[in-house]
């Protein structure tokens, strides 16, 4: 396949909350620190309206990267579940009819520790044949299903694309693309660049994952591939082209900069 038959398709993914669940299950769900390949591609399938049954066999072909333009604090939500009929709620073991019984001695609360991003905002690049993309990008422009990073209480914020692009190296695509964090950010800037976290598959990288996701069947459950990835820092534009100082007693040209979030560290 030449380089004309490839694109990279760009993505901003944005929220109030996000949830990239990793291997955890049951009563723990926590999140990693950035999007997962099964979590992106999850949302690919939404927007074209695959079914969970639908083979994922393209989607798992394409190379991802990821920067970390804003990352977030992280947040443990308590959450609690029960039966609204005032039920017991079902216990893991079956009847041999295979139906699950009820918990004994009863139990009528289920407490679970769910965990999720605050205020992150990630640049996504996908990169594989041009027509695949091309569809793709249509579909996140005009989604068959809702779209959600992560989970389906996570909507995104704003549109999720950026475009579909050239051929390149998933790190020189994403060097291409302006800083995505948003205001309160940016005006944290202190010099001309930024310097942000980024990890692109690579079949020579140094390091791997397990996000692969070969199915989302609910019935067979999914089983996940691992796959080999590269950690890199990539220089990004501000905006600014000096350092800015604060205002001093004397300086009456400007007022000093009030930023709450900066207590934060966001």
């Amino acid at each position: 396949m030449t380089g004309t038959d490839r694109a990279v398709l760009m993505l901003r993914l944005a929220a109030p909350l996000q949830s990239w669940g990793g291997p955890s299950r049951y009563n723990l769900r926590e999140t990693r620190p950035e999007p997962t390949k099964s979590g992106v591609l999850g949302l690919l399938a939404a927007a074209e309206g695959r079914t969970r049954e639908a083979s994922l066999t393209d989607l798992v072909g394409l190379q991802l990267g990821v920067r970390v333009d804003q990352p977030g604090t992280l947040l443990r939500d308590y959450h609690t579940s029960s039966d609204y009929r005032g039920l017991p709620l079902l216990s893991a073991k079956t009847n041999a009819k295979g139906q699950q019984t009820r918990t004994t001695p009863p139990k009528y609360t289920s407490v679970t520790r769910r965990f999720y991003l605050q205020d992150a905002v990630f640049v996504a690049a996908l990169r594989g044949p041009q027509v695949l993309l091309k569809s793709l990008e249509q579909a996140v422009r005009n989604p068959v299903f809702p779209l959600s990073l992560g989970r389906r209480s996570c909507p995104p914020t704003g549109p999720v694309s950026l475009g579909l692009h050239a051929d390149n190296r998933l790190e020189d695509a994403l060097k291409g693309v302006p800083w995505q964090a948003g205001s309160h950010r940016r005006r944290q800037a202190q010099g001309a660049t930024v310097s942000l976290e980024a990890t692109v598959e690579d079949p020579a990288g140094d390091q791997s994952t397990v996000d692969v996701p070969d199915t989302y069947d609910l019935k067979t459950g999914t089983r996940f591939g691992r796959r080999t990835v590269r950690h890199l820092w990539i220089p990004v534009p501000t905006g600014r082209t000096q350092k800015e100082h604060p205002a001093t007693d004397t300086d009456t040209t400007r007022q000093p900069d009030h930023d709450p979030f900066a207590l934060l560290g966001w």
